[in-house]
């Protein structure tokens, strides 16, 4: 275990923006395998824990908060217990959502704040969705296939709060837009950890 003395550089924190199957995991993954001592934290593996164990215990209606309650005891231990810089792959869409994690989660004080926004069209997550093999077992309520989550994610879109993410929301924002850019989103994060 360490104590707070140990860090003599601020933690990085990947916070991930986008649509389901935009890529955010993948991209989560690729960039843990890259960037030393760092840990995605990934909702969709609390859903499935849950409705894999607790199945009865999930709230029915409104906002899902035993999976929130596990993500924040997860993220807190993070935070609190180890030096990992933390991956939080997420929708993230809403604006209010994203202002709780870099104010009271990440702050400037304690986190070089990273934000990557995957702003891929919706007629290529369409072919995505119609083509995905992922476990549906994240599902909670009326979803039976991930089409559907995308069609109440882009009727969501109207929505006032859910805002794509812009300059000087995090220390660095950066955009992906097709799965080239990726690499290059990489490789600047790690130049980042470096300095």
């Amino acid at each position: 275990m360490w104590t707070k003395g140990e860090f003599l550089l601020k933690r990085l924190v990947i916070i991930t923006v986008g649509k389901t199957h935009s890529g955010k995991t993948t991209f989560a993954r690729a960039l843990e395998k890259e960037l030393q001592s760092s840990m995605v934290i990934d909702q969709d593996n609390h859903a499935e824990f849950i409705n894999t164990f607790y199945k009865d215990l999930r709230p029915l209606d409104g906002p899902n908060t035993l999976k929130h309650a596990i993500s924040k005891l997860i993220v807190n231990y993070a935070i609190e217990q180890t030096n990992y810089h933390l991956i939080i792959c997420n929708s993230n869409r809403s604006l209010k959502d994203r202002s709780y994690l870099f104010k009271e989660l990440f702050p400037k004080d304690d986190f070089i704040q990273i934000m990557i926004h995957f702003d891929i069209p919706y007629d290529v997550l369409q072919g995505r969705v119609t083509e995905s093999q992922r476990s549906t077992n994240i599902f909670r309520g009326a979803y039976s296939n991930f089409a559907e989550v995308l069609e109440k994610q882009q009727t969501d879109s109207l929505k006032e709060d859910v805002i794509d993410p812009v300059e000087g929301e995090a220390d660095y924002l950066f955009v992906i837009k097709d799965n080239a850019d990726a690499e290059t989103v990489i490789l600047e994060i790690l130049q980042i950890a470096r300095q």
